[in-house]
């Protein structure tokens, strides 16, 4: 399994809440592409989300967020982890 970081953009204002109910979104149906979402993080006033996940690739990662409404607008490979 692979490592992935992806970024969201122009979520100005999304609240704990909001963020809690995207993740759950993706945690829900994360099996279906062998997908793990780890850990989300937001900035309301920037509007960036960050999500770490691993998966068999990036291409499962974009299908769930796809699937789960809210596709990322970056997707980056992360090939270190401590």
């Amino acid at each position: 399994m692979a490592t992935f970081m992806d970024v969201h953009h122009n979520m100005v204002g999304i609240t704990a809440e909001q963020l809690h109910e995207a993740h759950n979104a993706d945690l829900a149906i994360q099996a279906d592409e062998q997908v793990e979402f780890k850990q989300a993080w937001a900035d309301p006033d920037s509007g960036l989300v960050y999500c770490l996940s691993e998966a068999p690739d990036v291409e499962a990662v974009k299908r769930i967020h796809e699937r789960s409404g809210h596709p990322a607008d970056e997707y980056h490979p992360v090939p270190l982890v401590v």
